[in-house]
């Protein structure tokens, strides 16, 4: 049994929660967004908040449905908080030379290669440089939120000699010691 499907989500007074054809959608100050529903399951609103129930005869209940339980509760949760506080993933440059600036709808990266790298942002989600080597990511949207980081991330991962490259603000660079002879 999953411990975390049977705690409900609270709804705060600014987010609208509509659920139907087998979609849950969610309005709040942030913006709107939603995911589909795993067939075999159902919100159910209480005094509580919302809650995600087993909609399936017992005998038709497998090992995906009871995942997928816990699972959607999670989905739910990160629904709710995106469309109230919204998510955001702050990144760190490191390197001479290397920096970032933000234009508009795309980002324009300098990071020690022959070119300069334009990413382009899906909707849905902003970049802001409070400084020149520093990038912080933000949306409504948790997965892609993650995406975009790991995908500016990954255009100059840190290296372990001098620590050079695009790393998360929270991550720990483990250093290796150079040759010695």
């Amino acid at each position: 049994m999953s411990r975390i499907a049977k705690i409900p989500v609270s709804v705060p007074s600014a987010v609208t929660v509509d659920t139907s054809n087998g979609k849950i959608t969610a309005r709040g100050p942030k913006g709107e967004s939603g995911f589909k529903l795993f067939p075999g399951l159902a919100i159910r609103q209480n005094e509580a908040g919302l809650s995600v129930d087993i909609d399936a005869r017992e005998d038709e209940v497998d090992k995906q449905l009871r995942s997928m339980w816990g699972t959607t509760r999670a989905l739910l949760d990160n629904l709710i908080t995106g469309v109230t506080e919204g998510f955001s993933k702050r990144l760190l440059i490191t390197g001479v030379g290397y920096r970032a600036q933000a234009q508009g709808r795309s980002l324009n990266l300098n990071l020690g290669y022959s070119h300069p790298i334009s990413y382009e942002l899906p909707d849905g989600i902003e970049a802001n440089t409070p400084t020149q080597t520093e990038i912080v990511v933000s949306g409504i949207d948790k997965q892609v939120v993650g995406q975009v980081a790991a995908e500016i991330r990954a255009f100059r991962p840190p290296e372990p000699y001098k620590g050079k490259g695009v790393r998360y603000a929270e991550e720990y660079v483990v250093r290796k010691q150079a040759k010695k002879k």
